[in-house]
């Protein structure tokens, strides 16, 4: 029998909406915490990483973003009962809310293990393509970080592709093209299991020019 999910929120509610996080709405959701540096997690899944970077940095505004109105409403229930007060949650589609962004407002960004769509006839729906990343880096700031990781060999040759060929990004781990692993990194449920089991890792640290 599945668990019924609980909707109600024991604690400060902290989720915004993807419209609301523009300029003004930065500084006004993370007050009196100043609304930079900020860092953002594209598509927070469990949300284990987001927390635990949130927690080692209280000092550091954190958005999380994440297209699953479940996942979202469970770290928002995660998060009323701890005394995390540094992290924002937004649900909607990456894109929207990253045009919701200003542009150069962002100090890092996350993205870990997306979806790979491995059927050549759903590559299309792959987060990393040109444009997305062209968006990602127009809302980084000035020698700011977009961190990437990925299981899959296939998708990672794609993103290496992309990131190389994006003008306003400089590979930071050149002239290898990405890490099989990075020692100060917390590291996700999926993670630890997929290395249980073997697979190759792939991790991109690229920086706004």
């Amino acid at each position: 029998m599945s668990r019924r999910l609980k909707y109600d929120i024991p604690g400060p509610d902290w989720r915004v909406e993807p419209d609301a996080v523009g300029d003004a709405g930065l500084a006004c959701f993370y007050a009196p915490l100043p609304a930079r540096p900020l860092v953002v997690d594209v598509g927070f899944g469990r949300g284990e990483f987001l927390l635990q970077l949130a927690e080692k940095q209280r000092g550091i505004a954190f958005l999380g973003v994440e297209i699953s109105a479940k996942r979202v409403l469970k770290l928002a229930r995660r998060l009323a009962r701890s005394d995390l007060s540094n992290v924002r949650l937004v649900e909607g589609p990456a894109e929207h809310v990253l045009q919701c962004l200003p542009e150069a407002c962002v100090d890092e960004f996350w993205v870990n293990f997306p979806d790979p769509w491995p059927k050549k006839r759903h590559q299309r729906r792959r987060l990393l393509q040109p444009a997305s990343v062209r968006l990602l880096a127009s809302r980084l700031a000035a020698r700011g970080l977009l961190n990437v990781a990925t299981d899959h060999v296939d998708y990672a040759d794609h993103v290496d592709a992309v990131l190389r060929q994006e003008s306003q990004l400089e590979n930071t781990y050149a002239p290898a093209p990405w890490l099989p692993a990075v020692d100060d990194r917390p590291s996700t449920s999926y993670e630890i299991e997929w290395r249980a089991q073997g697979r190759s890792l792939h991790f991109f640290r690229y920086r706004r020019r």
